[in-house]
């Protein structure tokens, strides 16, 4: 006889994603273990979002502001009757089984707070090459860090909902790394496991210069992560390749003084190229040479992105008290004794 499983409440944020939404939606009413509630919050799209999500049996929560992807979830958890709270973003479309095998695992595990999932290596909608470097890099370092991890992330991941009570909500004043500030917290308490059993595909940008700016942009915020990367959190890049890319354009001025010194950027690319061989046989493998040469080259642009993201996250941290986890906003403590 087949064991009764707890019931799961399905939480999608969204803000803007029609183009994928039916498909997401389509893919959580397909699953194997049904869920007891589907739970679409919408974060004021302008889009034909609010009308795909009414063609479905879910309740719609329709925000009058943007809040971001932290405030959305924290909605939708608040209206969530499930034991277990599945968090499921908008752009990606589940496996058949993955509810199933995320609260199988969290049955067999007493210990354990949270399972997440590995993203396909093939896009939901494939819209060209850039997409596929990013659909095939995304798969892969999360794959490679497959097991108990110390990072979890929610854009396909489930908790129990007593857990997720006793560590508190998302951090409202976080859009980006809010997963790695609350994993900072989960892991105190509870394990954390990333299963290759919990798959989705994920629609991601399709274009160059977007998918630069979202880097820039995300990479602001790693100085806040950086004690969980230091703590074994997960990181999708190797610190090699990103130092070799960092000083890959400030070692070109050695050009100035001897056209040999040229060679020096030359080998912090060449260490670039060589620095993730795993991933670099992956791609090979998979897609061939051409689309391998493609992928090292968007991959490099891409670090420089993230470089830059980073230092400029490290000057707003030192110059914007508002920036980063909403612990940093709290006034000290008034001061006390004589003078």
């Amino acid at each position: 006889m087949p064991r009764a499983r707890p019931s799961v409440s399905v939480i999608i944020p969204n803000f803007n994603y029609e183009k994928t939404l039916r498909a997401c939606l389509e893919s959580v009413f397909a699953q194997t273990c049904a869920p007891l509630d589907v739970i679409v919050v919408d974060d004021a799209s302008t889009d034909r979002s609010r009308d795909i999500a009414r063609e479905f049996p879910c309740v719609l929560i329709a925000s009058p502001r943007n809040g971001g992807v932290s405030a959305a979830r924290n909605l939708g958890a608040a209206a969530a009757r499930g034991e277990v709270l599945f968090f499921l973003d908008s752009d990606t479309a589940l496996a058949p089984d993955a509810l199933a095998n995320a609260v199988d695992q969290l049955l067999d595990d007493p210990g354990l707070g949270c399972v997440h999932g590995v993203l396909d290596p093939e896009p939901l909608f494939d819209d060209g090459p850039v997409e596929r470097y990013h659909a095939l890099h995304a798969h892969f370092w999360r794959r490679r860090g497959a097991g108990e991890v110390r990072t979890a992330f929610f854009a396909l991941g489930a908790i129990w909902n007593h857990v997720f009570e006793e560590i508190g909500p998302f951090d409202e004043n976080l859009r980006d790394s809010e997963d790695v500030e609350y994993s900072g917290r989960l892991v105190e308490k509870y394990r954390i496991r990333m299963s290759e059993t919990v798959t989705g595909r994920h629609d991601d940008v399709d274009r160059l210069g977007p998918m630069l700016t979202e880097q820039y942009r995300r990479s602001q915020l790693l100085v806040a992560a950086v004690g969980q990367m230091r703590a074994g959190g997960l990181s999708a890049n190797r610190p090699l390749g990103v130092l070799a890319a960092a000083l890959a354009p400030p070692t070109l001025l050695l050009g100035l003084l001897s056209p040999w010194l040229l060679l020096v950027p030359a080998l912090c690319v060449l260490l670039f190229a060589c620095a993730d061989p795993g991933l670099s046989r992956f791609v090979l493998r998979t897609k061939g040479p051409g689309f391998l040469l493609w992928f090292t080259g968007v991959h490099f642009v891409l670090h420089l992105a993230l470089v830059l993201g980073a230092a400029r996250g490290v000057v707003r941290w030192l110059t914007e008290p508002d920036f980063g986890p909403t612990v940093r906003r709290r006034a000290p403590a008034p001061a006390t004794g004589r003078r």
